[in-house]
């Protein structure tokens, strides 16, 4: 479907269970601009979040949108795993009046951000060279946990997005194991997110106490991270631990599932605010711990991805490229 509107402003949207961040670009830039972060449950659906960030940046109207958003795309009506928006992307693209209307997995969008975002973006964390023209592998736990793959074809390189993060969760020894059997309690099927993302990181918390005899703190991800980064809480310092060294063995799983020898790359709001903790952790010593594959897995490099806007670039390559993603979306 197509308004007819002439070329104009492109718009593009990284859209989470928490927060919705717009930008927009001018026709033929990839610049960009007026770049507002928004909460995601302040509005009931994608076309009055992109209507208020309109009003707010001033811009006028836009003629074409790519929007990233942490959900599977499997036809024309999308409903949030981890916030409360349901809409139709037709009549969302007819709402707004566009020429096109691009709905991507937000790792998708991410995937296809890696080859244009520049050295200072991304922070290595061991690991060998990177395979020329060999898949690349990316996951990151934020509201949720996210999981995607790019395959080179020698244009923008071809998205695979998936939900890994609700393959089973799995342990690596007795501490773990005992996470798992209080989380099991709870829950009728542990994902690798119940652990990794930022209710991941409360319920890993949690259990521990739970484990200990210890008081339950009522604490968020982010006073997790903060006292577990300044070393004032034991708990909290274990949950970060815990956290980097179970991420590790999903980012191994993930590099041998889609063959990344082109590397792995940790996205999502949590990792990058890590820092060094992360770097130290037990995260790459437990990427590697894949018995017989071990030593290929010591060959792949590993980095993060330290960039607020990686799923806004990746957006507006889509679609500048009109790159196919594997899902059904509104026709342009």
């Amino acid at each position: 479907m197509s308004t007819g509107r002439p070329e104009g402003l492109r718009l593009v949207a990284d859209i989470g269970g928490t927060h919705a961040r717009f930008a927009v670009a001018q026709p033929g830039s990839d610049m960009l601009e007026h770049d507002i972060e928004l909460s995601t449950p302040d509005y009931p659906d994608l076309a009055a979040a992109i209507s208020d960030y309109l009003a707010r940046a001033g811009t006028g109207p836009v003629s074409d949108a790519a929007i990233a958003i942490a959900n599977p795309i499997t036809g024309d009506q999308l409903k949030m795993t981890n916030g409360r928006w349901a809409f139709s992307i037709r009549e969302t693209q007819k709402k707004l009046g566009l020429n096109r209307l691009l709905l991507l997995n937000d790792f998708a969008a991410l995937a296809l951000s890696v080859p244009v975002l520049p050295p200072s973006a991304i922070r290595r964390v061991g690991g060998g060279a990177a395979v020329a023209d060999a898949p690349l592998a990316l996951l990151g736990p934020g509201t949720g946990l996210g999981m995607s793959a790019l395959i080179p074809d020698g244009g923008p390189g071809i998205p695979v997005a998936g939900e890994g993060g609700h393959v089973s969760a799995s342990a690596a020894n007795a501490r773990e194991d005992a996470i798992l059997a209080r989380l099991r309690a709870e829950y009728e099927h542990v994902s690798a997110e119940r652990l990794l993302s930022g209710q991941g990181m409360v319920n890993i918390l949690d259990a521990l106490a739970a484990i200990d005899g210890k008081p339950t703190q009522n604490v968020q991800a982010t006073q997790i991270t903060e006292r577990g980064l300044a070393g004032t809480d034991a708990l909290c310092v274990e949950t970060l631990e815990l956290f980097c060294a179970m991420l590790g063995s999903v980012a191994g799983d993930a590099a041998l599932t889609f063959g990344a020898r082109g590397g792995v790359y940790i996205g999502g709001g949590i990792v990058p605010r890590l820092g060094g903790f992360f770097d130290r952790s037990q995260f790459r010593a437990r990427f590697e711990a894949k018995g017989r594959m071990s030593a290929l897995l010591a060959g792949i490099p590993t980095s993060v991805i330290d960039a607020p806007h990686a799923a806004l670039a990746g957006s507006l390559v889509a679609l500048t490229h009109n790159v196919r993603t594997g899902s059904n979306t509104a026709p342009g």
